[in-house]
């Protein structure tokens, strides 16, 4: 029997380690998790000057590792460095033994774990109090403070926290190699232009992440059009306070006057325009291309 073994009440350093090994250590994906008093480990005592190089233990018939406890390798309690914790130890192990073994993971897949393990050592480190705007109620939207919120939920349930987390960490690595693509694409594949309301971007892809990722990076108005099915969507940046109201009727007027065989859907805040949507099947796709949309919105 393979048992993965992290502290009760497990924290996101110790949930995340054992998502890492159940997730990519090849043959540990239907290992066990147990857990111990923080500190301490199974079927040993553990010591300070403890010398064990391989995570991975024999005890009797099964195969132990330690995760966030019991000073082993995967422990980081024995090092004062703010910039090491289990996860991050336990990452590295995992790439190690991957590479070793099978195919090394590809760039995108990499990157967006080693994001996520670097949120988890600031976390685990209690940096988040360095972050942007640090006491900001959304913050506690977080699956750090979802978890701590399940705690007082369900009190002393930990395989639930580890359920739960995993099942959140397997969708933020989705999130997370969506939003590298998008970076890219961004970067590559973006037409910038400018506009009367403000500084605009295009895309033909069909990675939705744009729009926003986009609009966090200061552009005012952001287009897509998805190459399979023809959809556009138009989208201007939420308005600051004492900031002029974007205002994408005009567009909407002219590009129903262009293409009146098309479906065209203005949102009531006048900052969404949209032209097709999986939501709809019913709506039909413009058949303008994405330089003639660019045109338009450059003349308004």
């Amino acid at each position: 029997m393979r048992i993965i073994v992290a502290h009760t009440s497990p924290d996101m350093d110790a949930i995340t380690s054992i998502w890492l090994i159940k997730k990519f250590l090849p043959g540990w994906e239907d290992a066990d998790v147990q857990f111990v008093p923080a500190g301490e480990s199974m079927g040993r005592i553990p010591q300070s000057g403890l010398k064990l190089t391989d995570p991975v233990e024999k005890m009797g018939r099964n195969l132990v590792i330690h995760v966030d406890t019991g000073l082993g390798p995967l422990d980081h309690h024995q090092t004062s460095s703010d910039k090491v914790c289990a996860a991050s130890l336990t990452f590295d192990y995992v790439i190690k033994v991957m590479n070793e073994n099978i195919p090394a993971m590809n760039d995108d897949k990499f990157e967006a774990l080693k994001r996520i393990v670097d949120v988890v050592v600031q976390v685990d480190h209690f940096k988040e109090v360095f972050w942007s705007e640090p006491t900001a109620d959304y913050h506690e939207f977080s699956i750090v403070g979802i978890l701590e919120g399940l705690k007082l939920e369900k009190p002393d349930n930990d395989k639930y926290y580890v359920d739960f987390v995993i099942t959140a960490l397997d969708a933020l690595l989705h999130q997370f190699e969506n939003r590298i693509w998008a970076e890219k694409e961004i970067k590559e594949n973006g037409v910038e232009f400018a506009t009367r309301l403000g500084k605009a971007i295009a895309f033909e892809t069909i990675n939705d992440s744009v729009i926003k990722l986009a609009q966090k990076m200061g552009y005012y108005l952001v287009i897509r059009k998805d190459p399979r099915k023809g959809y556009v969507r138009i989208k201007a940046r939420p308005t600051k306070q004492g900031e002029k109201a974007a205002d994408l009727t005009l567009i909407y007027e002219k590009l129903r006057k262009i293409d009146p065989e098309a479906t065209w859907f203005l949102h009531i805040s006048k900052k969404m325009l949209l032209n097709g949507t999986v939501k709809n099947p019913k709506m039909r796709p413009t058949k303008l291309s994405l330089s003639d949309i660019i045109e338009v919105l450059k003349s308004i």
